[in-house]
């Protein structure tokens, strides 16, 4: 694995997003031990019946010419999956420590995922929200869609505060049909709440999967001496100190990123954190491995 090639800084610095996206994907792939389960072989296997909506482009014309009919080929690790990504733009998604903003990291990690979609021919949709959805993709896998959910992340910046119920309420409408869903959040509201509002997705079948974007700053602040902080999403101010910022602050955290986990577990979301500051590649492989248990 080429770990230089997937810093967040490094692909900061890359302006096409599409490129990262190549970048961050390929280099991991390149570095795995070539595995099936992985969904990334495309030795044929069987043909199936082609349906309205199927891309065109993998229906295999020679069977049609003997037969008359239409259909497609399937590849050994294709999954015909719906991926559907949640993005969370909201005002808060605009912080940055010491590396990238956690709305870049967000996007990379939507680009990334996206392109792997779009790789195993799956569907791959994307709204993006804050306290309302303000951008809409649904899911497909014809041609041209990866470029129209390229330029919709490509959109997302830090917009109002968060509120989940409302688009939430929203997605459940837009879900018409059962696939994968993948938020990628800050959440930074109460855990319980968030939990309650997410979960309506998981009962109507789905795969959800929590991707929780942190800055290390958010997760362990260091201070030298005490600073005025402002909220992003509300504009209030507080005056923290060193001491209160090692202490109290953390044990918040702590216990907040602790109940997610917990009820995200119990309520069956699959729920994964990541840092601004690790590689993406330790993101592809924890979706992967949500992919690989459930099939």
């Amino acid at each position: 694995m080429q770990q230089r090639f997937l810093d967040p800084q490094i692909l900061a610095g890359i302006a096409n997003l599409e490129l990262t996206a190549k970048t961050v994907v390929e280099g991991f792939i390149s570095g795995l031990h070539r595995s099936p389960d992985f969904g990334f072989s495309q030795e044929f296997a069987e043909y199936r019946p082609y349906t309205p909506g199927d891309d065109l482009r993998y229906v295999d014309w020679n069977v049609y010419a003997r037969t008359g009919r239409l259909y497609l080929k399937r590849f050994r690790g294709e999954t015909n999956t719906r991926l559907t990504i949640l993005l969370d733009r909201s005002a808060s998604m605009g912080f940055r420590g010491r590396g990238v903003r956690k709305i870049d990291y967000a996007r990379f990690l939507a680009a990334s995922l996206g392109y792997l979609a779009h790789h195993q021919r799956d569907a791959v949709g994307l709204i993006a929200f804050d306290d309302e959805v303000r951008d809409y993709v649904q899911p497909s896998s014809r041609h041209g869609q990866w470029l129209k959910v390229l330029h919709a992340i490509d959109r997302a910046e830090p917009g109002h505060r968060t509120d989940y119920a409302r688009p939430f309420w929203h997605f459940q409408q837009y879900l018409k049909r059962r696939g994968i869903v993948l938020v990628i959040s800050d959440f930074f509201a109460p855990a319980r709440s968030i939990v309650q509002t997410i979960a309506p997705l998981r009962h109507r079948g789905n795969d959800v999967v929590l991707m929780h974007v942190l800055d290390p700053e958010e997760v362990a602040p260091e201070l030298e001496s005490s600073r005025v902080l402002i909220d992003m999403e509300t504009g209030e101010e507080m005056e923290v100190s060193p001491a209160y910022a090692a202490g109290p602050y953390r044990e918040k955290i702590r216990r907040h990123l602790e109940e997610l986990a917990s009820l995200a577990q119990g309520a069956g979301l699959d729920y994964h954190r990541a840092l601004t500051s690790e590689p993406l590649d330790e993101a592809l492989r924890r979706y992967l491995a949500v992919r690989e248990g459930r099939p």
